[in-house]
């Protein structure tokens, strides 16, 4: 294999050439003052969560900015009565279309929207409204891309993944880590840390957690209880999962974790001690695509009550669950907001 310049897997800072549209790294030392945020979450409220993505927030034509979102959608969010805004497509990723899933710069806040210090005055101006701030963080998979991410970092395709077949997600088009490697787990765990501490993070929701809990990626039908730990089970991601809640906890009391889980995994959301893996919220997507499903495929006469019900109500006992209406999913697949319904 040629050998070739790589963007630092720890780079902080990402920018994009608008001529050639390469992407290289910067050094960036930041100089943010944080004094006086000493926001908590109120682990006691119950959470109303503001979904976003700062590059489509705005109404103008092109990407909105970090600045512009501060600005124009932080105070409407708080006049809505939201305690808590998730952001989505933080992490650095060269492909836009995206929506930030494939990532390749996993310390870098998207250059798009503007410079970590502004991101860093979006997060503070939010705390000073009594907003909590999740990031929607990626550890489920990666780019492909040579250039910009971490495949064939050192020239062979099992440095931070898995070997051959094994290492390929076949519906994402991405790579998989091996979450049995002391060094990816360092690599990881430390990215939860620096999010916390350099930005002020008040959580994260965690993509992707039915993919990483198995080898089948949450694909196979789980018809019975034992399924769910004997069918596939990727021991090593659960184990990264736990560590991850742990960490979080530890560095933020009051850090809030969300898994996206499609499974309906048992334990999810139950203490580690007990056993279980640590978060502290599971979010439901069977709601979303229920609800989308009956507003395109059903009148509203032959809506069935009971269905609904059912749906809503679908969930295992004592799990805390983050459920929207709608969600990024929806708008993914082409699927209109209720705005356009």
């Amino acid at each position: 294999m040629d050998s070739c310049p790589r963007i630092p897997a720890f780079i902080n800072r990402v920018v994009q050439d608008e001529d050639t549209k390469n992407f290289s790294g910067q050094l960036w030392f930041s100089q943010f003052d944080w004094k006086g945020d000493d926001f908590k979450p109120n682990t006691a409220e119950k959470l109303f969560i503001y979904e976003c993505h700062v590059g489509m927030a705005q109404e103008k034509e092109g990407l909105g900015t970090y600045n512009e979102f501060a600005d124009n959608i932080l105070p409407w969010v708080k006049e809505c009565g939201y305690n808590a805004i998730q952001m989505m497509a933080i992490q650095e990723h060269p492909y836009y279309g995206s929506f930030g899933y494939h990532v390749a710069n996993f310390f870098a806040p998207s250059s798009r929207f503007g410079t970590p210090e502004d991101l860093k005055a979006l997060i503070l101006k939010a705390h000073k409204m009594g907003i909590a701030v999740i990031m929607d963080i990626v550890h489920s998979h990666t780019v492909k891309n040579l250039n910009e991410g971490l495949n064939m970092f050192d020239g062979s395709d099992h440095q931070y993944f898995h070997a051959g077949e094994r290492g390929l997600h076949p519906q994402w088009d991405s790579m998989l880590f091996d979450y049995g490697k002391i060094e990816v787990l360092q690599f990881l765990l430390s990215n939860v840390k620096y999010w916390l501490k350099e930005f002020h993070f008040d959580g994260f929701r965690f993509d992707g957690v039915g993919s990483m809990m198995y080898f089948h990626h949450g694909n196979a039908v789980i018809d019975s209880p034992w399924k769910y730990f004997t069918d596939g089970v990727e021991w090593d991601a659960i184990t990264y999962l736990q560590l991850a809640n742990k960490l979080a906890h530890t560095i933020k009391k009051d850090a809030i974790t969300i898994a996206e889980d499609v499974t309906g995994m048992p334990g999810l959301a139950a203490p580690i001690a007990d056993g279980g893996i640590g978060f502290d919220y599971r979010l439901g997507m069977g709601i979303p695509d229920f609800w989308i499903k009956l507003l395109k495929e059903y009148k509203d006469e032959d809506w069935n009550i009971h269905e609904l019900w059912n749906v809503m109500n679908n969930r295992l006992p004592g799990v805390k669950t983050v459920a929207y209406a709608e969600s990024h999913d929806q708008a993914l697949v082409g699927d209109k907001t209720l705005a356009f319904g």
